[in-house]
């Protein structure tokens, strides 16, 4: 069983964004407020060359991912 759907709207909705692992795919999706609409049971993400959809129940994973300094090559 996937992740609830209010689960994901509300850690994409408190952090703006929010990387998920689906079990359809080998590496884990970001999704950004701006782009991603989380229903009751699909996922759909809006990106530059078409939309991505997929089932709620899918998610088996969300984190809240960050960038540092050192991420961007500019840190220690």
């Amino acid at each position: 069983m996937g992740i609830e759907a209010d689960d994901l709207r509300e850690k994409l909705e408190r952090n703006g964004e929010l990387m998920i692992a689906v079990s359809e795919f080998e590496e884990p999706l970001e999704l950004h407020l701006h782009d991603t609409e989380i229903e009751d049971e699909t996922v759909r993400i809006q990106l530059t060359d078409g939309v991505l959809t997929f089932e709620t129940d899918a998610v088996v994973g969300a984190w809240h991912h960050t960038h540092s300094l050192k991420d961007l090559g500019l840190g220690d």
